[in-house]
């Protein structure tokens, strides 16, 4: 529900979810997040699509370059230690949370559009995007996130996108960005289909009820939830990575 409603896929939750709570292999609980922010994006894509909140022609030029960025993340994924990944998390996760909370309101206007869309905004700085885009990509393959961590306020802070239409496209972007990484994962044997399983069964009704929530949730809460679990996941991760 998490992910659908902040466009991050659920990743972020699910991979201290599985390694602190029930003990699980980092690399195993990124591969199986992986197959869960595939089917966040599977059930929360349709709707935002049907409501017109999601910006269909940035998500696709985007994720040209982030599948790309997760094809090259899978590669050197085994390469790394454990405890450098969950560093990597932690930190990411700290600084993300940061330029969220600074950032006090949606560039542009904002008017209701159809089916309660924002209009009035222009996209703007594609290269920036280009780049953030890959480097999602490669963060995706790497932490099992899907990316949204970081498209999100890329296309919110950086692009001009306002919040509810850059959640909404990243829910679009997600599941290809997983795929093109659950692939690497899948082939090297580290995604445990008694794990996979039951838990891309939950993630994919709890998206079901956070896309449909999503339009009567205040942007102002919506911002505010996505600090606080950045906070909360970069604090744990930290304690992990340092033993």
């Amino acid at each position: 529900m998490f992910g659908s409603l902040l466009g991050l896929g659920g990743g972020v939750l699910i991979v201290p979810l599985l390694t602190l709570g029930f003990g699980l292999p980092l690399r195993e609980a990124v591969g199986v997040s992986l197959v869960s922010v595939i089917m966040t994006s599977s059930a929360a894509a349709g709707v935002y699509l049907e409501r017109h909140v999601a910006n269909l022609r940035l998500g696709m030029s985007l994720e040209l370059f982030t599948a790309l960025g997760a094809l090259i993340g899978g590669s050197v994924a085994f390469l790394l230690d454990e405890r450098l990944l969950a560093l990597l998390f932690a930190g990411l996760s700290a600084y993300i949370a940061f330029s969220m909370a600074r950032r006090r309101s949606d560039p542009g206007r904002q008017p209701a559009g159809a089916e309660g869309a924002p209009d009035g905004y222009v996209v703007h700085d594609m290269g920036k995007g280009v780049i953030g885009a890959t480097f999602a990509g490669v963060i995706s393959a790497l932490l099992g996130i899907g990316g949204g961590i970081i498209k999100v306020p890329l296309m919110n802070l950086a692009m001009g996108v306002p919040l509810r239409v850059a959640t909404a496209t990243s829910n679009l972007m997600i599941g290809i960005t997983a795929s093109a990484s659950a692939v690497i994962y899948l082939l090297r044997g580290e995604i445990d289909p008694y794990v996979a399983g039951p838990t891309a069964i939950g993630v994919f009704l709890g998206a079901t009820l956070g896309s449909r929530l999503a339009p009567r949730i205040d942007l102002r809460y919506l911002r505010a939830l996505f600090v606080i679990v950045l906070i909360y996941t970069s604090i744990q991760m930290f304690l992990k990575a340092i033993g």
